[in-house]
């Protein structure tokens, strides 16, 4: 019964490769569609002028890798052909969300007041 049904198995898999249904099944077209949205971005950053630090904290959830390939791709283009960066319009309006900051608060000095506090008040001399 094996030998029967594996050609026509064979043939059923072969005609489905190519299929983006084949794909979706198996969850491999997820996978890609993320890679290359995470390399537009990457992309649309190093258009725009933005670091990759900053591209990152952008894209919290997108491949890092990918969104690097992308940046890189387009500095390459930039470069061969003498492009100019497009400045961002496009400014957050709320902060955003991620667990550290991306540059940490300096520690202050011993002895020195915490940042935000103000000075300490002195009384007058000579009264």
């Amino acid at each position: 019964m094996l030998r029967r049904s594996l050609p026509l198995l064979l043939l059923l898999a072969a005609s489905l490769s190519g299929c983006d249904a084949f794909y979706d099944a198996i969850g491999l077209n997820d996978a890609k569609k993320a890679e290359a949205e995470a390399r537009a971005i990457g992309a649309a950053c190093r258009h725009a002028g933005r670091s990759l630090e900053d591209c990152y904290a952008l894209n919290p959830n997108a491949s890092k890798s990918a969104i690097f390939e992308g940046w890189r791709e387009m500095n390459d283009y930039m470069l061969q052909n003498n492009l100019r960066e497009v400045p961002p319009v496009f400014v957050p309006t709320e902060p955003l969300k991620r667990s550290q900051p991306i540059i940490p608060k300096p520690e202050s000095a011993p002895g020195a007041p915490a940042p935000g506090t103000p000075p300490p008040t002195t009384a007058p001399l000579g009264r």
